[in-house]
């Protein structure tokens, strides 16, 4: 006698393709990985996937909103900034909580990797609808310090950037590229130590450096000015 199939609900069949291509895609990236292959890891029909996924584009973006809603980069992050402390309390706990997360699951670095280099489109849609927010608001904290004399003046999303970049830079480097293997850092003292490097270039205290190379800078291309205006 056949055996009956048993009818899943839409929505624990949408999970279900969803963390089986999140697990392919993380591994073999966007053009490595077809929803053929997905299809068959889930012992359903490819015809299925379609109906939950218009397209391979769209089942890609979804894993990433998945793996994005269950890290909740943006809330966790905002939590650390209201919490307050000094200035090295803040960003060495913005920095811990981004390399912990990232520690326990690489899965949304490697995914967003390899959207970069295979479907432009998803990385430019990411940077739209989620880091440019992400980036935005550290930026914004930024920029209270400088207006209140704690920062030097700069660009407060260049410096954003910057923190979050260095960051980000070293979990690649142990989760990703394996450096993990060779030397595995505290995440604390990792924090910690980034922090301070960053802070100290924004310290105002640190402002009077770049003030006196800018006069050279600006003395330098008044005497180039001069020499031009002879000749």
């Amino acid at each position: 006698m056949a055996t009956a199939q048993v009818r899943i609900p839409a929505s624990t069949r949408r999970e279900q393709i969803l963390e089986i291509a999140t697990q392919l895609f993380a591994r073999q990236g966007y053009e490595g990985t077809t929803t053929r292959q997905i299809s068959q890891e889930c012992s359903i029909n490819e015809a299925l996937i379609f109906r939950h996924f218009p397209t391979k584009e769209e089942l890609y973006w979804s894993v990433i909103e998945r793996k994005i809603d269950h890290a909740n980069p943006a809330e966790r992050m905002q939590a650390v900034l209201k919490a307050g402390g000094s200035e090295l309390d803040v960003f060495s706990g913005v920095a811990h909580e981004i390399l912990e997360r990232r520690s326990q699951d690489s899965t949304l670095s490697r995914l967003l990797l390899f959207s970069a280099l295979e479907k432009h489109s998803l990385s430019e849609r990411f940077l739209a609808t989620y880091a440019a927010d992400y980036y935005e608001s550290l930026a914004d904290y930024i920029r209270l310090r400088i207006d209140e004399g704690q920062f030097r003046p700069t660009n407060p999303l260049l410096a954003a950037r910057a923190f979050v970049g260095m960051v980000i830079y070293h979990s690649w480097i142990q989760e990703i590229f394996g450096g993990k293997r060779h030397q595995d850092f505290d995440l604390a003292e990792v924090s910690r130590t980034l922090s301070e490097i960053w802070l100290q270039g924004m310290s105002r205290k640190n402002g009077s450096t770049p003030n006196g190379t800018r006069k050279k800078l600006q003395g330098s291309k008044r005497q180039r000015d001069l020499r031009g205006s002879t000749k």
